[in-house]
């Protein structure tokens, strides 16, 4: 196991967020807290999908380039954001970046992954058979795989999320988080100061869920309005490590819910989200988030947008 591969897969902690945040500072926006009121209740917007490349993913990619070995080239596969915020980080710090993604990725996420000058490789119909193409390449050619959540750098680069969240809206007593293969929800938990952290799921995509059931990462299916962004069959080893030490408190969402809450943040606040950001709202709106001033993070944007007139 190389050096890099060893950082990657032991267990970060609170101080690897802390260390993330002063890392990925000079590249990554630090994004705002809205502070409002839907239905007569109080609640906060952690307004993530006002980062660079349009969602979070950029944080994790920035630290696991920035802290782990120097390398000149990095591979890896994403459902679009993932392979967005790698590509861009890459951009970014002066390395060339491969990203396998699924032949179904949506327009929005892989025009702008295009235009980042990545090499972009399309494979398969789901995120697993682009990431094992992606991993196979990786060992065969001896260049660093970037994993989208199962590295503790990545999650601990997730977790720069949290910390924002406690350290700019001390008084929100919860978060809510989208969970998909879990580095947002571990590296949330790592960074919110000892809040509750509820990981929110599509019913279709319940690799949490199962995770928790069975008490180890498992094989789940994937099918949901939201699975391009939340359609990992697995949750990681690393963020279930995590998970376990530091329990979060698991919501389910159907897909019309998911659906609804895309309209309402829209209808309310003029948001535009990819169905992965509305999951938290869709909890929240159907009463499955706790506490008297919940934060939840709208992790995404890149939805397809058009202008009219």
């Amino acid at each position: 196991m190389s050096p890099t591969t060893a950082h990657a897969a032991r267990t970060p902690t609170a101080t690897d967020v802390r260390a993330a945040a002063e890392r990925i500072a000079p590249y990554a926006r630090r994004t705002p807290v809205l502070h409002t009121e839907v239905d007569g209740r109080p609640l906060s917007l952690k307004l993530e999908h006002l980062q660079l490349t349009g969602a979070f993913k950029l944080r994790g990619a920035l630290n696991a380039l920035l802290g782990g070995e120097p390398a000149e080239r990095v591979i890896t596969a994403s459902g679009g954001n993932h392979g967005l915020g790698v590509a861009t980080a890459a951009r970014l710090l002066g390395v060339h970046a491969t990203v396998y993604v699924p032949e179904t990725v949506p327009e929005a996420k892989a025009a702008p992954l295009a235009a980042t000058g990545a090499e972009i490789v399309r494979l398969g119909e789901h995120y697993a058979v682009a990431a094992e193409a992606a991993r196979a390449r990786a060992e065969a050619e001896g260049v660093r795989y970037l994993h989208a959540f199962d590295d503790a750098l990545v999650v601990a680069g997730q977790g720069t999320i949290g910390l924002e969240i406690a350290t700019d809206a001390p008084e929100c007593d919860t978060i809510a988080v989208a969970v998909g293969g879990g580095g947002l929800a571990a590296g949330v938990r790592l960074g919110a100061g000892g809040r509750e952290v509820v990981g929110v799921e599509p019913e279709g995509c319940q690799s949490l869920h199962a995770a928790l059931a069975a008490g180890r990462p498992v094989q789940t299916p994937v099918d949901s309005v939201a699975a391009s962004a939340l359609g990992a069959s697995v949750l990681g080893r690393v963020p279930f490590e995590v998970l376990r030490a530091h329990p979060v408190t698991p919501a389910l969402v159907d897909d019309a819910e998911i659906v609804e809450a895309q309209d309402r943040l829209w209808q309310e606040f003029r948001i535009a989200t990819e169905p992965a950001a509305a999951v938290p709202f869709a909890a929240w709106l159907a009463g499955r988030v706790p506490g008297e001033r919940p934060c939840l993070v709208v992790c995404g944007a890149n939805a397809d947008w058009r202008r009219v007139g």
